[in-house]
């Protein structure tokens, strides 16, 4: 499945120079490894796309509503990380 997402510019540089290697978003859609994340640049102060894009195949994904290890509310309180390595 190919899925397209709005990318400020500041996220897609990071990610175009390879420093970001990851990306968080809602979970308000599908997806899954082996799909393809097109991300679009959006310049906010503009309020207009600026035609960039990236093509990331999209290797593990990390849905915090089904994760076991920490309850809803401790999340609630101090947020989770999302912590890139390589």
């Amino acid at each position: 499945m190919i899925i397209r997402k709005k990318t400020w510019t500041e996220g897609f540089e990071k990610i175009l120079s390879g420093e970001k290697t990851f990306d968080a978003r809602l979970a308000n859609f599908e997806c899954k490894s082996g799909d393809t994340l097109v991300l679009e640049e959006y310049d906010p102060v503009k309020k207009k796309y600026t035609g960039r894009k990236i093509e990331k195949k999209i290797t593990f994904v990390l849905n915090t509503k089904k994760q076991k290890y920490w309850s809803q509310s401790d999340i609630k309180n101090v947020g989770l990380q999302i912590i890139a390595f390589k």
